[in-house]
Formats: C-alpha cells, sequence, structure tokens
C-alpha cells in the first residue's frame, strides 16, 4: 500500500510539474511567438520619426503579412507592410528617398519606414481616427471618401458607420484584436 501511494505522490508531483510547464509555455512564452516585435530597431526608429504607436505598426505587420518580408498579396502589395507598387513610389518621393525601387519594399527597413510614414499620414488625414486611418490603408482613400459621402455608410460625412467590404471590417477588427493583445502582453 505504501507503494502505491508513493506511485501516486509521484503522479501528482509529476503532473503539477507539467501544469506549471504548460502555463509558464501558454502564458509567458506562447504569447511571444505568437504576437513577436520582430524588426523592433526598424520599428521603433520609423514610428518615432512618423509619431505613430509601433504596437500599431506591430498590429499591421501582424494582419498584413504575419511577420514575413516576402508576402506578395493577390493585388500585389508587398513586404511586412503591403505596400502597393504606386504607394511606395509617392512615399519615397515624398519621403526623400533616393534611387527607389519597387524591390525595396522587400527590405524591412524601408517597407517599415513608408508604412509608417503611410499610416501615420492617414491618421492625421483623418483628424486621429485610427479606424478610418486603417480602413484607408486596407481600401483605399478613395473608398474611404465615397462612404463619408453616403449617407447609407456616414450619417455625418464624417464618421463611416457601415464599412460595405467585408474585408476591410475583418481587416481593422483583427488590427485592432492584434493592438489588444499587443498593448496586454507589452
Amino acid at each position: 500500500m505504501n507503494n502505491y501511494m508513493s506511485i501516486g505522490k509521484k503522479i501528482t508531483i509529476t503532473l503539477s510539474i507539467l501544469l506549471i510547464v504548460c502555463a509558464t509555455i501558454r502564458y509567458a512564452i506562447l504569447p511571444v511567438f505568437v504576437f513577436p516585435m520582430k524588426y523592433k530597431e526598424e520599428v521603433l526608429a520609423s514610428s518615432q520619426q512618423y509619431n505613430v504607436d509601433p504596437l500599431l505598426i506591430y498590429s499591421i505587420i501582424r494582419a498584413e503579412s504575419d511577420f514575413d518580408s516576402n508576402a506578395v498579396s493577390n493585388r500585389g502589395a508587398k513586404g511586412l507592410m503591403q505596400i502597393m507598387d504606386k504607394t511606395g513610389e509617392w512615399a519615397a518621393s515624398e519621403i526623400s528617398l533616393a534611387e527607389f525601387s519597387k524591390d525595396q519594399l522587400f527590405d524591412p527597413a524601408i517597407n517599415i519606414r513608408i508604412g509608417c510614414w503611410y499610416i501615420a499620414k492617414l491618421i492625421n488625414q483623418y483628424d486621429g481616427d485610427v479606424a478610418t486611418a486603417l480602413a484607408a490603408y486596407n481600401a483605399g482613400t478613395g473608398n474611404v471618401y465615397k462612404w463619408k459621402n453616403n449617407k447609407k455608410y456616414s450619417e455625418d460625412g464624417v464618421t463611416i458607420n457601415y464599412i460595405p467590404f467585408e474585408e476591410t471590417r475583418n481587416y481593422i477588427n483583427r488590427v485592432n484584436r492584434n493592438l489588444k493583445f499587443y498593448r496586454y502582453l507589452y
């Protein structure tokens, strides 16, 4: 009977240790893998330069490319922050990137710099309304303009009450969910 109890105690201790290890992985280690802070130097430098929340940038990167610097969307957006060639060329001229080429959108430092500049510009354009800036980042400023000027989507011409593109609604929700996790974890 004593051997049986000691085996039971050993099993209990082993299970307790396993539970602690699993909890540590789940609550301390796993979130770092699921919500990483890759390209920290680039994100911090560019977000500071353009006065945008670095955790918002991480949230956008996670939603756009899941930190794959070689990502290309089905519409041709490139890199970590999924910048379109036309947007990249325009941004490069605005921020004085000499000798810009479209392939540079795969360079994390350049992609993040352009993405930070662009989202900061959109946030400023929409008077600090991050949700509207994210809608424009995903669907384009032309669509946001149409939505704001359509009573079906905006009652006051300022706030978008309904976004007709499911992809854009889901995108804003993903970025906001990511941002909540990043703020909680970091």
